[in-house]
């Protein structure tokens, strides 16, 4: 993508920060917003009110601008960000776009990384390194960057331990329908039951992830890498709350037989709560966060630019605590809570969120003509 031709394109200078609408574009509208550049959302019909009925920029009771979503690009559906049309829109207002889960989700990979001709803030072609179906993924790039993973299995047969199963949903391919196995007995048992009831496919169940379970206390360390200062932050920790999880966990254990009568746990992601972890821990989190971010450089260039998040558990063994990664975010995490921890207060004075940060950059990047570094 040829980035400083497409920006040569932009007339009047004045940058607009562009983002899908769900996930993270409130976060970003608003940081944004803070550091004075308008904001565009492309929306899906049926899916607009949140932006552009609650949050968008209006006058208050007291005669002061409130909201954050200054424009809205209605679409169809989210893919319909990639026809020529609403590209020429975002172009026409300067857009530089922050992508997040849903953009990934919702549109094709390889039309983004070729078709896409909006200047993206992060990566392009490496976000799909996340899925686990792709040469070099995220478990390849930890083990080179020698961070700790869980054990993986390579079929049913090796499971000598709990085990966690991470299957795609049928219904919803973005979301993966967990369960665990200690045994390859109990593995068939569990997966005969998931099918049966249409909650996976065969198909997908071949392609699964066996990995090892971690106990251990989970915690998502989220973090911002600056090409401008070629400095690592760690923006803030969270964990996550899953439903309907959360309520089955909350009740005594005779409760739990009984609501497993009727229905399964299950692991769908709800939303985020903030998280701190003790100081001691502090410098291991921010070398795994360097490490990755030297691996990436070399296993996938130009590597990670701004937000990126490495989720796991904190185990405790043989007398000392190490950080376990099974997840990996190439891109904004699906927190806003991070803001609520401390850590970004620690560096500038007060807690700032992933939008403001992102903002932070591009502000920088503009007033420093080094647009073109940070862009892809």
């Amino acid at each position: 993508m040829d980035i400083k031709n497409i920006l040569k394109g932009y007339k009047g200078g004045k940058i607009t920060i562009g983002v899908l609408g769900g996930h993270s574009a409130l976060d970003v509208c608003h940081g944004a917003t803070k550091y004075g550049f308008d904001t565009v959302v492309v929306c899906q019909k049926g899916r607009e009110k949140t932006y552009e009925k609650y949050y968008r920029k209006r006058k208050g009771i007291d005669g002061k601008k409130i909201g954050c979503v200054g424009n809205i690009i209605l679409v169809d559906k989210f893919a319909d960000i990639v026809k020529e049309s609403v590209q020429k829109e975002l172009r026409s207002l300067n857009t530089i776009f922050i992508h997040n889960r849903y953009f990934w989700v919702y549109c094709d990979f390889a039309e983004i990384e070729k078709e896409f001709k909006v200047p993206i803030f992060g990566l392009r072609e490496a976000v799909k390194l996340e899925e686990r179906d792709q040469p070099n993924n995220q478990y390849v790039l930890l083990k080179k960057a020698g961070i700790r993973i869980p054990k993986i299995f390579k079929s049913a047969k090796e499971i000598d331990r709990l085990a966690i199963v991470k299957v795609n949903e049928a219904q919803r391919g973005y979301e993966r329908a967990f369960f665990f196995a200690d045994s390859e007995s109990k593995y068939k048992d569990e997966s005969k039951k998931l099918l049966k009831a249409g909650i996976i496919k065969e198909s997908d169940l071949k392609k699964a992830v066996i990995e090892e379970y971690i106990v251990g206390a989970h915690i998502n360390l989220n973090y911002f890498y600056s090409a401008l200062t070629d400095e690592v932050e760690l923006m803030g920790t969270d964990t996550r709350r899953q439903t309907n999880l959360d309520g089955f966990l909350r009740l005594p254990a005779y409760e739990q037989g009984l609501v497993r009568k009727h229905m399964e746990p299950k692991m769908i992601e709800t939303g985020h709560y903030g998280v701190t972890m003790k100081e001691s821990l502090v410098e291991k989190a921010l070398m795994l966060g360097e490490k990755f971010v030297e691996t990436m450089k070399k296993e996938a260039p130009p590597g990670i630019i701004g937000p990126f998040a490495l989720q796991g558990a904190v185990v405790a063994e043989s007398g000392k605590e190490e950080f376990v990664i099974f997840d990996v975010s190439m891109r904004i995490p699906g927190s806003p809570g991070t803001k609520f921890t401390p850590y970004s207060g620690y560096l500038y004075g007060e807690s700032i969120s992933y939008g403001e940060r992102i903002a932070m950059e591009i502000s920088h990047a503009v007033k420093e003509h080094r647009l073109a570094e940070i862009l892809t």
